[in-house]
C-alpha cells in the first residue's frame, strides 16, 4: 500500500479502546489513524472478535505462551492489515453510484485535491468510453490510510516468568515494540509518546525494520510526540546516535489536548510552532550529521541528503480556518484531529452511553483531574459509568479497583512489589497510613481525597470496545467506562458521520453550533492561566525560593506568549480579530492580579 495520505489530517491515538480498530473503519478512505498497543489483553479480545467476524478460525494466544504479548500484537496488526487490504480491493471494484464507499472516498478529499477534481469531472462526462477511462484512472489513485501504532514509552514494567526470573527483553514497552516490528505493516509509523526510554531505544537499535530501503523510503517509520522544540532535538539526537531516523515530530498542545496533559512550563503552542518553523532546517541538518556518522560507525554506507522529516500538530483544533492557518502560516505538514472524532462512530469505538455524555458535555464536564495512577494530570469526562463505579466503591467502604491488568503498577511505597495507586490494595494501605499520622482533620481529608481520586484506566479506557462488540469483560468483571476527551469536546455537540466530520475539517460545512468558541490559541492560553493559577492557590502560604522561581518562570513564558500573539495579530490581519485581542487582554489582566497576590506571600 502507498503511504502518502490524500488527506491533510490524521486521527491520533485516543485512550486504549477508542481507536483500537479505527484503521478498519477509516483506512479505506485514505485516512491515517493510530492504534494503542499498550493493552494486549484488549488486543487479544479484538483478535477474537475480528477473526470471527471475517469467518476465520480464532486461535487464542495464552498468557502462558512464550512472548505472548508481542505475538498478540503482531497477529492483531497483521489481521487489521489483511482486513484493510481486502477492503481496498473491494473498494476499487465498486461501481460509482451515489452513496457508495468509492464515491465517499473521493467526495471526502480536500477541495484542492487534483484527484477530487478529476472525480468531479468524471461525474459530468457523457461519453461512456471517456467516463470508463477516467474511472479506471481514479481507481488506480486510491490509497489506503496507514495503520500506525502508539506506545507510552514510560509504561515499561519488567516482567518475569513463572519461576520469578526476569524475562530478557520482556518488559512491556520492549515487547510491544517487538510485536509491531515483526508485523506485516508497511508504510506505517511507530509513535513514541510521553518521554524517553533508553532501554527501548537501545532495543530498537538492534532491529533492521527501521532501516532505509533502496528507494530512500522507510517501510516502518519512527514518529515522536513532542511538546516543544527542545524535546524534539534531544530525543531526535538520542535516536540518531543509534542510527535511527525520526520521520516525523508530532507536536501536541500541552494542555489543549485529550488524555494525559504535560504543560511545558508555560510555553504556548504558537511560539512553539514558530520555533519549529524557523529552525526546522537546522533540526534536520543537526540530526542528519549525527545519523550519518552513526551509519558509518556501523559499517553502513552514508547517505548524501537527509531523509524527509515531517512536522505535524494536534491539540484543540476545531475549525477549518484554524487547520488551514496551521498548515499555511506555520508550514506544518499535517494536523491531528482527535477529540471531535469521538463523536464519529464510523471512525472511533465509543459506547452509546458515553457517546451521549460527550455530545452533551460543556466546559465544566471535562476536568483536568488527578485521576491517573501515573501521577500525571489527566483530562476526564465527569459522569461516566467508570466514575459512578468508583464512587459506589467508596460509599461501600471499599475504595479502589481490583488490579488485574497491572500496566500502571509503579508505586513502591509499601514494599518492593509495585502497586497501582488506583488499586484497592494501595488505597487501603495508604488511607490506613494517613490515619496513623494523626493529621489535622482538614489536611487528612485533603490527602484522602487525593488517594480516592485515582481510577483504573487499564479497564476503564478499554471497556467501550468490549461493550460494543459484546466481548467478555476483563478479570475484574467491570464493564464501566471512563474517557479522556480534550476541552475541545465542549464545542462539538452532535454525533455525526465520517463524511460530515471531514466536510467540517475542510470547510464545506460547520458542525459547531456555539458562537462563543474561542480561537484554539486563546483557549489554550486560558487553560494555561487556569493551570498557573492552580499552581499558586495549591501552594502553602509560605513558599520556598525554588517554588517561587518556578511560578515566576511560568508567568514569564506566558507573558512572552501573549506578546507573540499580539505581534502575530498585527502580522496576519483577518486571522486574529477583535475577539483574539480581547482574549489576550483578559488573560493578561487576570495574570497580573494573580501574580500580585502571589508576590505578597512571605518567603521562607
Amino acid at each position: 500500500m502507498q503511504s502518502a495520505s490524500p488527506h491533510t489530517f490524521h486521527i491520533p491515538v485516543m485512550g486504549l479502546a477508542y481507536t483500537i480498530d479505527s484503521p478498519i473503519k477509516v483506512a479505506r478512505f485514505g485516512i491515517h489513524s493510530v492504534i494503542s498497543i499498550i493493552e494486549d489483553n484488549l488486543i487479544e479480545k479484538m483478535r477474537e472478535h475480528y477473526y470471527l467476524q471475517i469467518g476465520e478460525t480464532y486461535n487464542p494466544i495464552s498468557r502462558e505462551e512464550p512472548d505472548y504479548r508481542a505475538r498478540r500484537i503482531t497477529d492483531y496488526l497483521n489481521l487489521v492489515n489483511r482486513i484493510v487490504a481486502d477492503q481496498i480491493t473491494r473498494l476499487k471494484e465498486e461501481p460509482f453510484y451515489p452513496g457508495s464507499d468509492i464515491c465517499k472516498y473521493f467526495e471526502m478529499l480536500p477541495n484542492e485535491s487534483d484527484v477530487k477534481r478529476i472525480y468531479q469531472q468524471m461525474l459530468t462526462v457523457d461519453d461512456p468510453e471517456d467516463r470508463l477511462q477516467l474511472e479506471h484512472w481514479l481507481r488506480d489513485e486510491i490509497v489506503s490510510g496507514s495503520i500506525d501504532v502508539n506506545i507510552m514509552t514510560k509504561l515499561d514494567k519488567n516482567n518475569s516468568d513463572n519461576a520469578g526470573v526476569a524475562i530478557d527483553d520482556g518488559s512491556d514497552a520492549v515487547a510491544a515494540f517487538r510485536g509491531y516490528a515483526k508485523s506485516d505493516l508497511s508504510n506505517s509509523s511507530f509513535i513514541l509518546s510521553a518521554g524517553m526510554n533508553p532501554r527501548l531505544f537501545s532495543y530498537m537499535e538492534k532491529h533492521s525494520e527501521f532501516s532505509v530501503q533502496g528507494d530512500g523510503t522507510f517501510n516502518k517509520k519512527i514518529v515522536i510526540k513532542v511538546s516543544d522544540y527542545r524535546s524534539a532535538l534531544i530525543q531526535g539526537k538520542m535516536l540518531a546516535k543509534k542510527g535511527l531516523w525520526v520521520s516525523e515530530f508530532r507536536i501536541e498542545s500541552g494542555l489543549n489536548c485529550g488524555g494525559h496533559a504535560f504543560a511545558p512550563d508555560g510555553y504556548l503552542l504558537g511560539p512553539i510552532l514558530e520555533e519549529f518553523k524557523t529552525k526546522k532546517a537546522e533540526l534536520v541538518n543537526t540530526l542528519f550529521a549525527i545519523y550519518n556518522a552513526a551509519l558509518v560507525a556501523k559499517g553502513k554506507e552514508s547517505i548524501p541528503i537527509p531523509h524527509t522529516v515531517r512536522v505535524t500538530v494536534q491539540g484543540g483544533i476545531g475549525t477549518h480556518d484554524e487547520d488551514r492557518f496551521l498548515r499555511e502560516f506555520y508550514e506544518v505538514d499535517g494536523t491531528g484531529w482527535g477529540t471531535p472524532f469521538l463523536l464519529v462512530p464510523e471512525a472511533t469505538t465509543v459506547d452509546d452511553s458515553t457517546l451521549q455524555l460527550l455530545s452533551k458535555a460543556d466546559e465544566h464536564d471535562v476536568v483536568l483531574s488527578h485521576n491517573s495512577p501515573l501521577g500525571v494530570r489527566f483530562y476526564y469526562l465527569k459522569g461516566t459509568t467508570g466514575e459512578n463505579e468508583k464512587f459506589a466503591r467508596i460509599r461501600k467502604g471499599k475504595p479502589g479497583s481490583p488490579c488485574t491488568e497491572k500496566y500502571l503498577v509503579s508505586n513502591t511505597e509499601f514494599g518492593e512489589t509495585p502497586l497501582c495507586t488506583a488499586s484497592h490494595t494501595y488505597q487501603r494501605k495508604k488511607i490506613s497510613h494517613l490515619k496513623e499520622l494523626h493529621l489535622p482533620e482538614a489536611e487528612y481529608s485533603a490527602q484522602v481525597q487525593k488517594v480516592l481520586a485515582k481510577e483504573c484506566l487499564c479497564t476503564g479506557l478499554s471497556n467501550a470496545a468490549l461493550n460494543i462488540h459484546s466481548l467478555a469483560p476483563f478479570k475484574n468483571k467491570s464493564v464501566a467506562v471512563n474517557i479522556c476527551p480534550g476541552p475541545n469536546i465542549a464545542y462539538f455537540s452532535k454525533v455525526v458521520s465520517l463524511q460530515k466530520m471531514t466536510d467540517h475539517i475542510y470547510g464545506r460545512t460547520n458542525i459547531i453550533e456555539r458562537k462563543d468558541r474561542p480561537h484554539m490559541f486563546i483557549k489554550e492560553l486560558m487553560l494555561y492561566v487556569d493551570y498557573w493559577s492552580e499552581l499558586l492557590t495549591d501552594s502553602t502560604e509560605e513558599l520556598d525560593q525554588k517554588r517561587r522561581k518556578y511560578v515566576q518562570e511560568f508567568h514569564k513564558n506566558l507573558m512572552e506568549g501573549i506578546g507573540y500573539y499580539r505581534q502575530l495579530a498585527d502580522q496576519v490581519q483577518g486571522e486574529f480579530d477583535v475577539l483574539m485581542r480581547e482574549g489576550l487582554n483578559k488573560a493578561e489582566s487576570r495574570m497580573e492580579r494573580l501574580l500580585e497576590r502571589f508576590m505578597n506571600k512571605a518567603v521562607v
